[in-house]
């Protein structure tokens, strides 16, 4: 039995299978956009933790900073103790990502707790209860963000869920639908209006919370003017707009933050995933004169913005800094874009391309046709791209989008060679699919 296997094995005896597995993949070590599993095969990611490593895999800035921050302090508790590491980071969020004139910060541990104690501001904040949410979203697997999330296969058996939740279409083309940026954006902020009417009066709501391209949900990124019409309806009803920045943020789409491709300033934000190099660690960021209307004591936790990950996340930023990471994944997207376009013209299962920055995307119906979601070709593509040495991982409510999540310093040749193994994997699928059931079968055996 080779050791992977021998891992798998052992995680089966003894790990809750409620714990998601999407592959027998195993990891031993990883540098850069490479992964080595427990038998020593490499692999080029491009899931990269699923958005976390955009700094790429044991940065030696990041270890460094792990290693002496460790030797000097583990953990106090933020409550307890005040100590330099946790102002430091937020001193620079607040300058990497202002929300206005003044911006205030508080550190927690994972991106599901970033949008908890979103929630908990905006209510406070505004003395309302409800929370405007979309279709497709994901915003975590605790109780309160499972009631934001979207797909209910992530929930399954979890309810009740939290009350006072309120869930719109993501403004979206369906698949074939031909409209333009500003005609979908004045349909959707119309239905919008319409749910102030007929689902929740709008001086009831605390927040609208959206992922500005959404993660799980596939890639699908949001209008300008849409965004902007959202700014304006907040305003007008003195709605918290909330933007959930957790896998679009720190480099992935070319700007510290997606907002910034907006020109649109969010009332409150919430970071996690690459914000940390590899270290649990997340944020809540907000204009200064929403955070200074919290309520002492209701925020934070025992581990929140511990000292080893805010020294992990410091060293992340100044390396993301150093090698101009906002401008690797600029072309970084770019050269996917082209190859996954050009993939579309060979591919006919391939229906649309689509991102920001280097978060792109591809979705696939069976033979094109958009009443078939592909989701069997996108499982036969990521099993091939795996036996191959590439790590693909899939997105959208129906598991029939590729996402490409890649460390934002992987080289030209491993960006290349990956996206060839992709293509390779198409063709493949194709061919697959083609067998009879039978012999299908037996190529699986």
């Amino acid at each position: 039995m080779s050791k992977s296997a021998d891992l798998i094995r052992r995680r089966e005896n003894v790990v809750c299978p409620g714990v998601g597995r999407l592959s027998t993949l195993t990891a031993k070590s990883a540098s850069g956009a490479i992964l080595i599993d427990a038998d020593g095969r490499e692999f080029i990611d491009f899931a990269g933790g699923i958005g976390v490593m955009n700094v790429g895999h044991c940065d030696p800035d990041v270890v460094e900073a792990v290693r002496s921050q460790a030797t000097q302090l583990l953990h106090t508790c933020f409550h307890v103790a005040t100590y330099e590491p946790y102002i430091a980071l937020c001193e620079k969020l607040v300058e990497l990502l202002p929300h206005g004139e003044a911006t205030k910060a508080v550190l927690i541990n994972t991106g599901a707790e970033a949008v908890e104690n979103a929630v908990k501001i905006a209510r406070q904040v505004t003395g309302r209860p409800g929370i405007i949410c979309f279709t497709g979203a994901f915003h975590g697997r605790t109780l309160l963000s499972a009631t934001l999330t979207s797909k209910v296969s992530y929930k399954t058996g979890c309810g009740p869920f939290m009350p006072e939740v309120y869930r719109l279409p993501f403004p979206k083309r369906d698949t074939g639908e031909q409209l333009s940026d500003v005609a979908l954006s004045a349909r959707e902020l119309d239905r919008l209006r319409a749910a102030f009417k007929d689902t929740v009066a709008p001086q009831n709501v605390a927040g609208i919370i959206i992922e500005l391209v959404q993660g799980e949900g596939g890639f699908y990124v949001a209008p300008t003017a849409y965004i902007q019409g959202l700014r304006e309806l907040c305003n007008e009803y003195g709605i918290m707009l909330i933007f959930d920045e957790v896998q679009s943020g720190f480099a992935r789409t070319g700007k510290w933050g997606a907002y910034q491709h907006y020109a649109v300033t969010p009332d409150i934000s919430t970071w996690a995933k690459s914000m940390g190099g590899g270290l649990p660690i997340s944020a809540v960021l907000g204009k200064a004169s929403v955070m200074d209307r919290v309520n002492p004591g209701t925020l934070g936790g025992t581990y929140g913005g511990n000292p080893v990950s805010c020294a992990a996340a410091l060293a992340t930023i100044q390396s993301m800094q150093k090698h101009r990471l906002n401008d690797r994944a600029a072309h970084i997207g770019k050269t996917i874009r082209e190859r996954f376009s050009n993939m579309a013209q060979r591919h006919k299962c391939i229906t649309d391309v689509r991102g920001l920055g280097a978060m792109v995307a591809v979705e696939v119906h069976e033979n094109g046709d958009p009443a078939t979601p592909g989701s069997s070709t996108v499982k036969r593509v990521s099993d091939y791209c795996l036996e191959h040495g590439v790590i693909t991982v899939t997105a959208g409510v129906l598991s029939n989008v590729i996402r490409v999540l890649c460390p934002l310093v992987i080289t030209d040749e491993q960006l290349t060679r990956g996206l060839d193994t992709i293509e390779q994997a198409f063709t493949h699928a194709a061919g697959t699919h083609a067998q009879s059931p039978a012999l299908s079968g037996a190529r699986k055996g």
